[in-house]
Parts: C-alpha cells; structure tokens; sequence
C-alpha cells in the first residue's frame, strides 16, 4: 500500500489515518516524482536564465500553458554545446525531482539541445550581431596573406579527407612544411579544441623548435548545420578574430558559411581552395621569372648598346694622344726659340727706348750719362751674348766628348788597331785556342772585312827575331 493511499472518508481519516509530517510527506512525494520521472526529455522556451557565482545555471522552461523550473549544474555547465540564452527553445533531457522547501517541482538537466533549426538559425543570427557590433567581423582588421609561406599550420581531423586533400594540393602547387594539430570538429568539446589550436599556433615562437606558422587553415568537410556549428561557437569566432598569425577559413562547402568565416582574414568555399590561396603555383613563378629574366636582360643589353654609343661619341670628341703630344711640343719649341731670343730682344728694345729717350733730352749735360749707359748696355749685351755662346759651346763640347768616348769602346775601333774577331760556324766568339778544333771552319772579322779560314792543327811558326843592326863604320873603335 503506497503512503500517500487516501482515506476512505473524512471521518475514517480523522479518526484512522496516521499524520504525516509536513518532512515525512515532501520525502514521499519527492521519492515518488523521482521514481516516476527518473528519465524525461521535455521541449521548450528558456526563460530567465541565471548563472550566480556558484556556477549553476538556473532557469525555467515554457510553453504556451506550462512553466517548469530547471536546474543545471556547474559540472555539466561547462560540457554543454550550447550556452542556455533567453528565448532559445531547446530540448532538454534529465530527471524530475522536488525542491522541498519550495513546495515545487524542477528538472535537473543533463543534455540540452536546440529544437529545431530554425531555433539554430535565430541563435546563430543573434549571436552574430551581437559578435558584429563589436567589430569582429570588421574588413580593416583583416591581415594580408603572405605570397609565398614557409610554413602552413592546418587546424583539422587527422583522419579525414580534408587534410588529404589540402596535403595534395599543396604538393601539386608548390610543396611547402605543414604542420597539422588535430582536433574534433564536431560534436562535444570540438569548439574548444579548434580554438585552442588557433591560440596554440599562434603561441609558438619564431625559431623555435617546433617552427611558427605563417598562414592558418582552419578546414573540415561539408555537412548539415549541426555538424558546423562548432564553427559557431563564441570562443571559435573569438579565436579566429584574435589570431596575429592570417588565417583562412574552410568549413564546408562553398553554400556553407559559419560564423568563424566572418572572422576569418580569409574565407576560401573548400579546403582545397584554401590550399590554393595559401601557395602560388609553382611553374607559374618560373615562367614569369623566366619572362623578367629576359625582360632584365633586354634592359641591360639596351642600356650598354646605349652607353657605349655614347662613350664613342665622347671618345670621337678627345683629341688623339700623338697629336696633342705633337701640338705640346711644337709649342715648346716654339717657346724655346723665343726665350733664347728675349734677352737680345730685350736689350734692343730697352736699347731703342733709350736711344728714343737720349734723342729727346736735350740737355747736355745728360749726354755722357746717356753714353755710360749706352756703354754699359753694350757691355751687358755682349756679356749676355757671350755667355750664350759659351754655354752652347760648352753643352756641344761635352757632346762631343761623349762621341768620342763611346766611339774609343766601339769594337770597329778595336779592329782597326789591328785587332780581329774569331767566330765559329755558329756566329759565337772563339777567346780561347781550345775552341778552335782541327777541321772546324772559323770566319776572322777584320776592320774592313771578313774572311773564312779552316783548322788544321799545325801550330804557327814563330816569327823570327830581327838580327842586330851592324854599323859600318859611323861609330870608331877604342882599340
């Protein structure tokens, strides 16, 4: 028999039923609802959600007729996908219970879902405005992707095709490092992984040992709103707009669009197009160097075919050096000549002027002054003469000693004393009797001639001595 069984009628309960206290019958009423509710999932619209400092999150769940109040604890707060807001309606899963000091009755929840997708398109609206307003998706702070990175950083599954595919293109491109960390990107606790690789890139320090990324692809496949909306997520969108390092965001299809795409400095349709915006390809970079390489090369050409013009213009314009040589010396001479004349020409003039100057006094009594200076003007020109001469005299008689001394060491002259030059067949001088060998032919170099001669060994006769002279009879005898 339950303990809440209901009396058979007012007296019989006033005079059988035992009293329950006030404890006695909440507990029975409590062990009751949990009994019989241990399990439901009940549909509705949130209502004055509250999370104080303890964590909980309380609320109540309406509809058009009803209200139930909900308890969230502080554990499962933090596991939800989806952050309880007013007028969200959800779906919501947990077990009744009794608040006993309330005399009510509350859910505690375990799972909370959004209702439908037209609840998700309104949570998603909404949570975009308000991400908007506070200029997340602002284009001015948007980075430029680098032209050619080093290293890709790639936030995806691991075992999906994605990375497959972004691996591929990129080889085919240009091949480069890349770098993936693996994460969830669906379900529970995808959304926190996904921003704390964005931050964990972004983290590393530039030549370290694991190196930094210079661009972030940010990828998963297509898939229906549910399985984006990690993408979704606050702390995703709040990542992606943080991240120092450019970032291109790939969720889905090209008619699939997450919040995290605004975000993004960059949002490509597909992961494979993501890896096209993260490279160039690489045999287009070498055409158009080849293409500059030649376009330099012309320029260059064109600019020394140029100059050189130009140089043969200016070296057409410079005299050459014989004639300028020629010029300068023909001056000097001429210089010359007229410095050895000046002196003569000097005094003549000065000459002539004092005889013009002498004609015109005519005072006697400066005529024999005038004529000690006429005098001594003479003197001075003959002096001035002479000593030219001697000079000249002196400069041709040392010439001519010098003739004379290299004329004195000239071989001729050594000839013509008498003298004669021994060569052997081979033009080279013989100095020495050993080097005239019997038979050898010897060429002799006299002061007027040469003449051939052969070796035949037999040494000369030696001249004879001069007998002494007699004298008939000049000279007397003492005897």
């Amino acid at each position: 028999m339950s303990d809440l069984s209901p009396p058979g009628t007012i007296g019989e309960a006033a005079s059988n039923a035992a009293a329950f206290s006030v404890s006695e019958l909440s507990a029975a009423l409590k062990r009751t609802v949990e009994e019989s509710f241990d399990y439901v999932r009940v549909r509705g619209e949130i209502s004055q959600p509250k999370i104080p400092s303890s964590g909980h999150c309380y609320l109540r769940l309406k509809d058009e007729n009803a209200c139930i109040d909900g308890i969230i604890w502080r554990g499962t707060m933090s596991k939800l996908s989806i952050r309880p807001e007013e007028g969200m309606e959800v779906i919501v899963t947990g077990r009744l219970t009794t608040y006993p000091a309330r005399s009510s009755y509350q859910i505690i929840i375990d799972s909370m879902e959004l209702a439908g997708q037209g609840a998700l398109l309104k949570l998603l609206e909404d949570r975009r405005k308000k991400l908007a307003a506070e200029g997340l998706f602002d284009e001015g702070r948007k980075k430029p992707l680098p032209y050619l990175p080093d290293v890709i950083g790639v936030v995806t599954s691991p075992t999906g095709a994605v990375i497959r595919d972004i691996l591929h293109r990129v080889a085919d491109r240009f091949p480069r490092r890349v770098i993936v960390w693996p994460v969830k990107v669906q379900g529970e606790g995808a959304a926190a992984e996904i921003a704390a690789a964005i931050a964990g890139f972004n983290a590393l320090e530039a030549g370290g040992g694991i190196p930094r990324p210079d661009v972030i692809i940010v990828a998963r496949g297509g898939g229906s709103l549910e399985d984006l909306w990690a993408f979704n997520e606050e702390v995703v969108v709040r990542a992606a707009a943080g991240s120092q390092i450019p970032l291109i965001a790939a969720v889905g299809h090209e008619t699939d669009w997450t919040l995290m795409d605004y975000a993004a400095d960059k949002r490509a349709p597909t992961p494979t197009a993501a890896a096209e915006m993260a490279v160039p390809v690489r045999l287009d970079l070498l055409a158009q160097l080849q293409q500059r390489h030649g376009r330099l090369a012309q320029a260059v050409t064109r600019t020394l075919e140029e100059r050189r013009i130009h140089l043969e213009g200016l070296v057409r314009g410079i005299p050459k050096l014989d004639m300028i040589v020629a010029q300068k010396t023909q001056d000097l001479d001429a210089l010359t000549e007229r410095l050895n004349e000046a002196p003569q020409r000097l005094l003549l003039a000065k000459s002539e002027s004092l005889t013009i100057l002498g004609g015109r006094l005519a005072l006697d009594r400066f005529s024999d002054d005038l004529r000690r200076h006429g005098e001594n003007l003479e003197n001075l020109t003959a002096r001035a003469v002479s000593a030219l001469k001697r000079t000249s005299g002196d400069a041709a008689t040392r010439l001519e000693n010098l003739f004379a001394r290299l004329e004195s060491v000239s071989p001729k002259r050594v000839l013509e004393r008498g003298y004669a030059l021994v060569r052997d067949a081979s033009g080279a001088p013989i100095t020495a009797v050993a080097g005239a060998m019997a038979g050898c032919v010897l060429s002799i170099e006299f002061a007027d001639g040469e003449v051939s001669a052969r070796v035949d060994g037999t040494p000369p006769p030696k001249p004879a001595r001069p007998a002494p002279k007699k004298d008939g009879g000049s000279q007397g005898t003492l005897l």
